[in-house]
């Protein structure tokens, strides 16, 4: 699978007073298109895996390039750059009529739930991911 596709439009409840999305509301925005990406591999809850696994974001590196106003329809795009043992990175960015407003380098990790010690993957989501990345 290659890069994965989310609409989303920008409410009222995105932005500030003058009607610019909120910058806390991309990082909504791509996690809304993470989770429906993992989804398409068959993982409806992606943050809380069996036995007591948890996928935590261990790091972003985010660049806002433009602002996105009430009422636009964006696309929030979701691509695996990488897939290990323990975690992957997605590239994942924003955009509006194909204009890119933001990007960001996300690092997710496979921890245990009680002891928050990194771990691997469950085997069917390394493989899927690693499948996906291009």
């Amino acid at each position: 699978m290659g890069e994965f596709s989310l609409p989303i439009k920008v409410y009222i409840e995105d932005t500030d007073a003058g009607g610019i999305v909120y910058h806390a509301n991309y990082l909504k925005f791509m996690e809304r298109s993470r989770t429906e990406y993992l989804a398409t591999f068959g993982f409806d809850k992606p943050a809380t895996l069996d036995d007591g696994l948890l996928l935590v974001v261990h790091s972003m590196n985010i660049e806002f390039r433009s602002a996105a106003r009430l009422g636009d329809m964006l696309q929030a795009t979701t691509e695996v750059l990488s897939a290990k043992r323990s975690y992957v990175i997605f590239e994942q960015q924003v955009r509006h009529n194909q204009q890119l407003l933001c990007r960001a380098e996300v690092k997710i990790a496979c921890v245990h739930a009680e002891s928050m010690k990194p771990t691997a993957m469950p085997e069917v989501m390394q493989k899927s991911l690693k499948s996906a990345q291009h």
